[in-house]
């Protein structure tokens, strides 16, 4: 019958270890029309896959976005001790971290914050919120590189400069890195 057909995907031997076999996407079907006790199992346990799949993306995504807040502190405390004079203000030290942010924001992203909001106005968060994983481990590594930048006196424009290409070589590296694929 099979040979009659053209059936692909089956086989059907007799003998003693004989059976008939099919490819598991027309045992799949053939269960399911079976059996709609068998067609919800299939379901379910497809749906809890695809979960544990996305847990495992998410889990990848939160460590970096944790790793890049906690290296934050490390550019702050540079920006704190290297260029915040002793006699400004409140406002004008929280523009200086702005513009510094809005530094690794250029390099990485290329654009500001603000340049962020303005273009995706519905979406949920910033722009580091919304970053691949790719990006969220180069801005960690920018951050620490910032850090040793300013410490050794290099002005924004230089600074900024060199972290954009670093930027770029690092993502071409990641991007093309099969084992960041599989952390997706």
């Amino acid at each position: 019958m099979i040979a009659l057909t053209g059936a692909k995907g089956l086989i059907a031997s007799a003998g003693r270890y004989g059976g008939t076999y099919g490819h598991r996407d027309i045992a799949f079907e053939f269960g399911s029309w079976l059996s709609p006790e068998f067609k919800l199992y299939l379901i379910k346990e497809f749906q809890r896959l695809k979960e544990d799949e996305n847990d495992r993306l998410k889990l990848g995504w939160n460590l970096q976005r944790t790793l890049s807040k906690i290296n934050y502190r490390i550019h702050t405390d540079a920006i704190r001790e290297t260029l915040i004079p002793a006699t400004i203000t409140k406002l004008q030290i929280s523009l200086v971290y702005a513009n510094e942010v809005d530094l690794l924001n250029v390099a990485l992203f290329g654009q500001t914050a603000k340049e962020w909001r303005e273009a995706n106005p519905d979406a949920r968060g910033n722009v580091r919120d919304n970053a691949l994983l790719e990006q969220l481990v180069v801005l960690t590594n920018l951050e620490s590189l910032n850090a040793v930048l300013i410490r050794q006196g290099l002005t924004q424009a230089d600074r900024l400069n060199k972290l954009n290409e670093i930027a770029i070589s690092q993502m071409r590296t990641l991007l093309a890195d099969n084992s960041m694929k599989r952390l997706k």
